[in-house]
């Protein structure tokens, strides 16, 4: 449906045609193969990790180490082999259209069902109505995280004013400071950015997907996340980055010179967010606007980076320490997603079902599917990366991107059809 939109008659077609469908395999084959790795330490947990030079040291030592079998299946490795199998099954007989029918219609039911405005309204209130109702009571709770009494004395002794002045993620601890001062609680601002990601997730989700019941299931999906509901109301790793950076995205299609500012209010609040810089670039490229917005887009976020690089060499800012490559702790970054995860269920299960299905739906010309392809590649990047490159650990609360993306991906997959 959206094929065609800035297709002409003729020649072009074909070669826009062909450079597209060179850019789904090359996006998918590089998602698929990062989705594979990190499933493998979800039904073979100690696998990668079984070779770790650690183990030869204690040896050396004259300490035998416990013998596992790297071949040991995890809690997980069952369902998501046989529920893969199924969906698999089930998808192929469907493309091929020979699904029986008894089978067939409830899921053309799904994927053709639409909800009123009025009813998604009501939905959505609902929803958010239960959820603040059942998070609200862990703000009277003091945190437990071990980052907590840092932050907490570093909001509680700078000004709002003084949070711009220290290069200390800022934007972070202005609305931390400014949460404190006006609330007097320093995590009823990080509960409202959840909120507000919520929201915007729906919002974005029924913009790529031209369905209202698309935008419902992407939200129901992050409700239920494990990740998103124990860093929903934290200060120590609250969602302001998610937030800035789901929003840069958002406005390349509504406001497009708010896109680069909103991107670089969610670097200040986690460095980390640069590494999303490629990422956003590819969500671009492949974004459905007019090219002339596509250039000044693309060309604004070159500026920001130009000036950053600026500012970078001629200060003492480092965002990130990086450091010489440890390739053991790079793939070792792979077994984040089974360890971080692991009571997030759904997205350990059903991620590589979507990661074909957002693939074929990017071959019926839904581009939209290649950018939340790549974007899910990239958070499962950043792990392996961080272990590899940095001296930083990987945290689950930088799973939520992935969560928010998996959600989208699912939306996507039920957009709205023309035939």
């Amino acid at each position: 449906m959206r094929k065609e939109e800035n297709s002409e008659s003729g020649q072009p077609v074909k070669k826009n045609v062909i450079k597209s469908s060179f850019v789904s395999w090359v996006v998918f084959l590089f998602t698929a193969s990062l989705v594979v790795i990190s499933i493998i330490s979800v039904i073979f947990p100690v696998l990668i990790v079984s070779n770790n030079s650690n183990i030869s040291q204690l040896r050396e030592f004259g300490i035998e180490p416990f013998k596992v079998d790297p071949f040991f299946p995890g809690v997980w490795a069952e369902p998501l082999i046989i529920i893969n199998l199924i969906i698999l099954g089930i998808g192929v007989l469907y493309f091929m259209k020979k699904l029986p029918h008894y089978l067939a219609n409830p899921i053309n039911f799904v994927f053709r069902f639409e909800v009123s405005k009025k009813v998604a309204f009501i939905v959505i209130v609902v929803l958010l109505g239960i959820y603040i109702g059942f998070s609200a009571n862990e703000l009277t709770v003091e945190e437990h995280w071990e980052d907590y009494p840092d932050v907490k004395r570093k909001a509680e002794e700078r000004s709002i004013e003084e949070a711009f002045r220290v290069f200390d993620v800022p934007v972070k601890y202005f609305f931390l400071s400014s949460s404190v001062y006006i609330f007097g609680n320093i995590r009823v601002l990080p509960f409202f950015a959840s909120i507000c990601l919520l929201v915007l997730t729906y919002f974005f989700t029924t913009m790529i997907s031209q369905k209202r019941f698309a935008g419902l299931v992407s939200l129901g999906i992050i409700l239920q996340s494990h990740v998103f509901l124990t860093y929903d109301t934290t200060a120590s790793y609250d969602n302001f980055w998610v937030l800035f950076y789901l929003l840069s995205l958002y406005l390349v299609y509504k406001v497009w010179p708010l896109s680069p500012l909103s991107y670089i209010l969610s670097i200040p609040s986690k460095a980390l967010t640069i590494m999303f810089f490629p990422l956003s670039l590819f969500f671009i490229f492949r974004a459905n606007i007019p090219k002339r917005r596509k250039f000044y887009t693309i060309a604004s976020y070159g500026a920001m980076l130009a000036i950053g690089i600026a500012v970078a060499l001629n200060s003492n800012i480092n965002f990130i320490q990086v450091s010489q490559m440890n390739s053991e702790l790079f793939w070792q970054g792979f077994t984040s997603l089974s360890n971080q995860l692991r009571f997030d269920g759904l997205i350990l299960i059903f991620l590589l079902p979507l990661t074909f299905g957002l693939f074929l739906y990017s071959r019926q010309g839904i581009t939209q599917s290649d950018s939340i392809l790549i974007l899910i590649a990239g958070i499962l990047l950043t792990a392996p990366l961080l272990a590899g490159f940095t001296d930083n650990t990987n945290q689950p609360y930088r799973f939520v991107p992935l969560v928010v993306f998996f959600s989208m991906g699912v939306g996507i997959l039920l957009s709205k059809r023309t035939s």
